[in-house]
């Protein structure tokens, strides 16, 4: 498959806006994609960010696998990464938020009270790639629709200062992807979660790579899907995706049941799953 490549020119100007903010933040706020904590990392954002403070943010934990992000977040701990997962259906309050962002910058607070200045807000940047959720945590957390939500990626696309709390400031950002993925299952994963428009990429090639990552880690989810039998189950992935082509009364339009299965996938039809896996005794590796 063509490796998928997207950097519009708005990308190259957030990442100047963002190396133009960070010296006035105390923190960055980093957004991953709990299906993806790995692929939706950004490397541009890890290389400007260097060593500023920053938490990093699991967002639409209600859609990955609970056990899952369960080990992505003792892992980034492990490494010196504070990290929380939130649920992008749930109420987020600023209380857990806030806390533990003071705890990342408990050194940096008690200078500043020490020194008797006057107590304000931390200033927080949040970056993150399109889609990966920035808008509906940020709406949830100042309690109110101020930054636009979508479903596709690209919704914002300028820069704007909201008050969380008396102790909190937040700074929205585009979401910006990077000019090169590193390797063609990054930009599938990417892909297959919505984070890459759906115009730029092979959805057939997606739809293959979605079905062998579920019959690896999530088989009864096909099965109970599609009606699959154990027959089906032994089929080359090109052959069960013709199967399941048939079985949706599509007849031989394969491409159109690539799109449905990946629309099903990104619609919890198979339920909830993490693409990067960290098992259990990966923890810290």
């Amino acid at each position: 498959m063509a490796n998928i490549q997207w950097f519009p020119g708005h990308m190259a100007k957030a990442i100047r806006q963002l190396e133009e903010n960070l010296p006035h933040v105390d923190i960055v706020f980093e957004l991953v994609d709990a299906r993806i904590p790995l692929a939706s990392r950004n490397p541009e954002i890890e290389r400007l960010i260097k060593n500023k403070p920053h938490l990093m943010i699991l967002t639409k934990s209600d859609l990955a696998d609970p056990t899952q992000t369960a080990n992505w977040i003792r892992f980034f701990k492990a490494n010196g990464l504070p990290a929380i997962a939130v649920d992008s259906k749930a109420n987020i309050t600023t209380k857990a938020i806030t806390k533990i962002t003071q705890a990342v910058l408990s050194d940096k607070l008690a200078t500043e009270q020490t020194k008797g200045l006057k107590e304000r807000p931390i200033r927080a940047i949040t970056v993150g790639i399109p889609n990966v959720g920035k808008s509906t945590l940020l709406n949830r957390l100042v309690n109110k629709r101020v930054a636009q939500v979508g479903d596709t990626p690209g919704v914002t696309k300028g820069q704007q200062w909201l008050r969380s709390s008396s102790k909190l400031s937040l700074l929205d950002t585009p979401g910006i992807l990077w000019p090169k993925f590193e390797d063609e299952e990054t930009g599938q994963k990417l892909a297959l979660t919505g984070a890459i428009k759906d115009q730029r990429f092979a959805s057939d090639d997606v739809a293959l790579f979605a079905l062998r990552f579920f019959r690896s880690y999530y088989e009864q989810a096909l099965v109970d899907r599609y009606k699959l039998s154990s027959a089906d189950l032994v089929l080359s992935d090109v052959d069960l995706l013709l199967v399941i082509t048939k079985k949706l009364g599509m007849k031989d339009d394969y491409e159109r049941a690539s799109d449905r299965l990946i629309l099903d996938i990104r619609r919890e039809k198979l339920g909830r799953y993490t693409l990067d896996r960290k098992e259990d005794d990966q923890d810290g590796q």
